[in-house]
């Protein structure tokens, strides 16, 4: 009898340090209907609307990654009157330990 998963679980791959199939101990069915709904939601519809996220972007002061991020969490656009979640996003980024100038 299949295990079913906990209620709060996606469905994704595992997130651990897995040395088996890259869809874990689950369904591969399921594990590539999940990979490729994640790549249709980052990809844009055209080049205008990735041209469109990318000036709002550079806009607030984000990255393109950033902002879509957002976009797809929220659902919303960001804009200028949204400086108190904008500087929450660019507090939370990550200090990389290499420069890319080195």
């Amino acid at each position: 009898m299949p295990r079913v998963p906990k209620r709060n679980h996606n469905g994704g791959p595992p997130l651990d340090d897995y040395s088996g199939p890259a869809w874990g101990k689950g369904d591969p069915h399921r594990f590539i209907h999940w990979r490729s709904a994640h790549k249709a939601a980052w990809r844009p519809k055209s080049r205008d609307i990735a041209l469109f996220r990318l000036a709002k972007a550079e806009a607030v002061g984000l990255t393109y990654e950033e902002y879509m991020l957002e976009l797809l969490e929220r659902g919303r656009h960001l804009n200028a009157e949204d400086g108190a979640r904008v500087d929450e996003i660019k507090r939370s980024r990550k200090r990389r330990g290499f420069s890319h100038f080195d």
